[in-house]
């Protein structure tokens, strides 16, 4: 049946599905005739719009190709009026007609439309990656260089990892990037591998000052903070990229201490646990987490949690930043009996 539910937090892969599907089903030349998109808004609004593609969805396309309906947002405050519409429409679809839905949030599970979307559409997730699974995040951009044929020592993979994050639109826009070096003239050699001197030079990375920013917490250094925030936030760094970077660095501290107050010491099965991708990394870590307590950093931890949550909300990054980093460093500063 051709109906589908896309979904997700990274709209760049789920921008790149829409796309894919545009090319299967309609053709260029009729795509203005046989292409509806519909915004559908909340509330009684909204249920208007989702009648009206539905409706739309069951006329013929015109001339060659088939008909795409897409629909985005639409299962957001969606009414049990919608029920009976879909249980109607979707049985009797043409085979020529293709009705897409997508959103940015999970579908509600305990919905009578989302159980009937996922017996009767093909749902595809677009999770991202959380910021703390380096491993996987290394993953996708070995992946995607693969993808785009763009050769990466491994130094210079984990070099991109680090600076783009989960940031999938980033990645392939710096993979692009890297990838025009590769074929320009000016490369001495291209078939040699892109190393890290040169995605050094041509990725800018914040997320190493946002680790800058995480190390000065932890030490307490509470000016030295307060001076990365300003830097980051008047290179236009979202405040929540930054928060992302805290939080996967604090969550590795703090799975590294309590692996290490475990009595834990091996290695692998520290990092195995603590999600990091380099078991070689772990001394490191465990030398930087010698100073905090498991506390501490459970407390740290729970306030970036509370500031994504705030951000998220609509609260001003710089200020709410500033607060939550004056608070962090006045936690890590104690030095209570170390455990």
């Amino acid at each position: 049946m051709p109906v589908y539910l896309f979904w997700g937090e990274d709209t760049y892969r789920l921008s790149k599905a829409v796309q894919a599907l545009h090319q299967e089903v309609l053709d260029p030349e009729w795509q203005s005739f046989n292409l509806d998109k519909i915004d559908v808004a909340s509330g009684s609004d909204g249920t208007a719009s989702v009648i009206q593609g539905l409706n739309q969805v069951m006329t013929p396309p015109f001339g060659v190709g088939h008909r795409l309906v897409w629909l985005t947002n639409p299962l957001v405050g969606a009414t049990a009026d919608l029920l009976p519409e879909f249980e109607r429409t979707l049985p009797d679809l043409p085979p020529t007609s293709h009705l897409l839905l997508t959103q940015t949030t999970k579908p509600d599970g305990r919905s009578k439309l989302t159980k009937l979307l996922q017996k009767q559409a093909q749902v595809t997730e677009f999770a991202l990656i959380p910021p703390w699974k380096t491993a996987q995040i290394l993953q996708m951009v070995k992946r995607a260089a693969h993808d785009l044929e763009v050769p990466l020592t491994q130094a210079a993979g984990e070099h991109l990892a680090d600076a783009v994050g989960n940031d999938t639109r980033r990645l392939y826009g710096e993979l692009e990037k890297l990838k025009l070096y590769s074929l320009s003239s000016d490369a001495q050699n291209k078939t040699k591998r892109i190393g890290l001197e040169i995605v050094q030079h041509l990725v800018s990375s914040t997320t190493q000052n946002s680790l800058q920013l995480a190390e000065t917490i932890r030490q307490g250094q509470t000016d030295q903070a307060l001076g990365l925030v300003a830097e980051l936030l008047n290179l236009n760094e979202p405040g929540l990229k930054i928060v992302a970077t805290l939080i996967r660095q604090f969550r590795t501290w703090l799975w590294v201490k309590l692996m290490v107050v475990s009595g834990e010491q091996d290695e692998r099965v520290i990092a195995r646990a603590a999600e990091v991708g380099n078991p070689k990394r772990i001394y490191f870590l465990k030398q930087a987490v010698q100073t905090v307590t498991c506390q501490q950093l459970r407390q740290s931890l729970s306030c970036l949690l509370d500031l994504e949550v705030a951000l998220k909300q609509g609260e001003a990054p710089r200020s709410t930043l500033i607060t939550t980093v004056v608070e962090m460093s006045h936690i890590c500063q104690a030095n209570p009996i170390l455990s």
